[in-house]
């Protein structure tokens, strides 16, 4: 059987924050239909906090493209400094696989140092432990829930366009750039 192509997808990233941040920070997610954007999902979640996971699973549920969504990508497995997702829980709670795509391979030692200083690091340590070591796609890494490797590199061949990263992610950055600084920046 052919892996699953994965024409509807919404992809989310946050918006960009000064480091001294602390409250809110938005995140942006791009609805796509095979590669026309659908629509734009808003919301947003506490700095380095652990709202996360029920934010995208209220902004995703709630929007009107939830009947026809196949999969969720993110961009990373954190938002907002790091407030963590769980992926395991907001594939099961929306039924639908859930794709971290990233360009560099993360580098687990700093970001567990780094996790020691922030209120819940421990548990949100154990949430990356969990869903283990990132894997390569083409020339970009992923971690994935409820979807095969293969049906990974199918989605994001289908759907990265232009570059490496699927039009979903690129476009949540991009907007997410361009509301916060008044223009976007390329580099997602």
């Amino acid at each position: 059987m052919a892996p699953h192509s994965f024409s509807h997808v919404v992809g989310f990233d946050d918006c960009p924050f000064q480091r001294e941040h602390r409250g809110n920070v938005p995140i942006i997610g791009a609805v796509f239909a095979n590669s026309r954007l659908e629509g734009v999902l808003r919301g947003s979640v506490r700095r380095d906090g652990a709202n996360a996971t029920r934010i995208l699973v209220r902004l995703i549920a709630e929007s009107k493209y939830s009947a026809q969504l196949q999969l969720v990508m993110l961009q990373g497995i954190a938002f907002a400094g790091f407030n963590v997702v769980d992926l395991p829980r907001l594939h099961r709670e929306l039924d639908l696989p859930v794709l971290v795509v990233v360009r560099k391979r993360p580098r687990l030692e700093r970001i567990r140092n780094a996790l020691e200083r922030v209120p819940g690091g421990k548990r949100k340590w154990a949430l990356i432990q969990r869903l283990g070591p990132v894997e390569p796609v083409g020339s970009v890494f992923v971690q994935r829930v409820g979807l095969s490797l293969a049906e990974a590199a199918t989605a994001i061949a289908r759907h990265a366009i232009h570059g490496t990263i699927p039009e979903p992610l690129r476009t949540a950055h991009l907007i997410a750039g361009g509301i916060t600084t008044g223009q976007s920046t390329g580099r997602t």
